[in-house]
């Protein structure tokens, strides 16, 4: 395998010319699923990478389960710096674990939190709750064991969650500012933006590298709402207003998953955005381009992450394989 086992560790750095680019090249949509598929495969690259690099560190440790062979200096070969590399991915990896776990299970929980405190509403696609703190955010729908929209206030709403808004939020809107704030609210949920959310958080847990792409997924979903609920509304102003108002006065989502009208992020940007032209729906754009070469760069290595990673896995299982006794 040698140093190309290393490979999909540090391969995220292509990714990065494209997450910038993409941000106002692209349409919102496209640079959203572009980048969540980019940064997945890019995580689950290095992953497994260091999953491989622990068998080495694992086998050479006394009184592991493994079998003996594995820590045969024709293992150990097969990794660089073994001793060094092979430990240091022990603890690697298990951080990568409790990390991700931690993510995955703080989502499910304060999900499931905020459907139980819903319960005893009218089942409708908007709760609006008496409080005094400006918020609004999409919740994405879910079995609680309160109901799935069961007359008990359940938490899916319209079979895919609910727009959770504050009375003093809807305050400080007139009457189409609401109208665009649902609309963006009701995009997330429609397009299911808490699952990128979720994805790149993931990924970013998963390689540090993979930050800045999870920094724009996160911008390109508030856009791709933002680009829906101007559609939807027929005023690109009034949501760049309503995007500004909101921002001014609301506190962030309850979860960094969560999507939300005035979630953190570079809002001037997105009010420039909208009031200017629509965004041009391209899936990919002219090499020749700035961002085209930057899409190509990221695709390139990103399909050098996923070979190098299949390379080191292969060859890796075939020389365990040979070292375990029959």
């Amino acid at each position: 395998m040698g140093v190309f086992v290393f490979l999909p560790l540090v391969l995220p750095l292509s990714a990065w010319p494209i997450a910038r680019l993409a941000e106002h090249r692209l349409h919102p949509r496209t640079a959203t699923l572009l980048l969540t598929a980019v940064g997945a495969i890019l995580a689950v690259c290095s992953t497994l990478c260091l999953a491989l690099i622990m068998v080495v560190g694992t086998a050479q440790l006394p009184g592991n389960p493994l079998p003996d062979g594995w820590s045969d200096p024709e293992v150990r070969d097969a990794v660089p710096y073994d001793e060094v590399a092979g430990k240091a991915a022990i603890p690697a990896l298990m951080g990568v674990g409790l990390l991700c776990a931690r993510t995955v299970w703080r989502h499910r929980r304060i999900r499931l939190r905020i459907q139980q405190a819903l319960a005893g509403l009218p089942p409708s696609p908007v709760a609006v709750l008496p409080d005094e703190e400006s918020y609004a955010y999409a919740l994405p729908g879910g079995s609680s064991g309160n109901g799935r929209g069961s007359g008990k206030g359940g938490a899916e709403g319209d079979g895919r969650g609910r727009v959770v808004v504050s009375t003093a939020l809807l305050d400080c809107l007139d009457s189409r500012e609401r109208e665009a704030l649902l609309a963006h609210e009701r995009s997330h949920l429609a397009a299911r933006h808490h699952r990128f959310l979720l994805a790149a958080r993931l990924a970013a847990q998963a390689n540090p590298f993979l930050r800045p792409l999870r920094t724009a997924i996160v911008f390109g979903t508030e856009r791709w709402a933002d680009e829906e609920a101007a559609q939807a509304v027929g005023d690109r102003r009034l949501v760049a207003r309503t995007v500004g108002k909101a921002a001014l006065v609301s506190h962030r989502t309850p979860a960094p998953t969560f999507a939300g009208l005035a979630a953190p992020g570079p809002v001037p940007r997105r009010v420039k955005a909208l009031l200017e032209p629509p965004p041009e729906v391209r899936i990919w754009p002219p090499a020749y381009t700035a961002v085209g070469l930057a899409l190509w760069i990221a695709a390139a290595g990103t399909a050098a992450s996923a070979l190098s990673s299949a390379n080191a896995a292969v060859a890796l299982l075939t020389i365990l394989h040979a070292a375990t006794p029959l």
